[in-house]
């Protein structure tokens, strides 16, 4: 009983390109100048936000409680925010008009 490595790698290269467009088909999703962000307490949604939040004040003081909880270890596999959606969202809409 050998180890067939010939077909174990070409079974890691289908999952490598399958991974790989995957996520080439969610940054494709994400405009220029904008960055994903997920946000929640247990379920998580995810926004998409422009990058010129990252220099307000309020903003800044999300993303420390989201270092804080999840150091820079991210369980989504992206920013994960810990705050209610709803207080995201208010956040986010006086951001707009600001």
């Amino acid at each position: 009983m050998g180890v067939h490595l010939p077909s174990m790698a070409f079974k890691a290269k289908q999952i490598f390109k399958l991974h790989s467009l995957v996520t080439r088909n969610q940054l494709s999703s994400i405009p220029k100048g904008h960055f994903a962000v997920y946000v929640g307490q247990t379920e998580k949604k995810r926004f998409v936000v422009p990058v010129t939040y990252l220099n307000h004040p309020s903003f800044q003081e999300l993303l420390s409680s989201a270092e804080e909880e999840f150091g820079f270890s991210h369980p989504m596999g992206g920013l994960t925010i810990p705050c209610k959606e709803s207080t995201f969202i208010n956040l986010t809409s006086r951001l707009t008009n600001y």
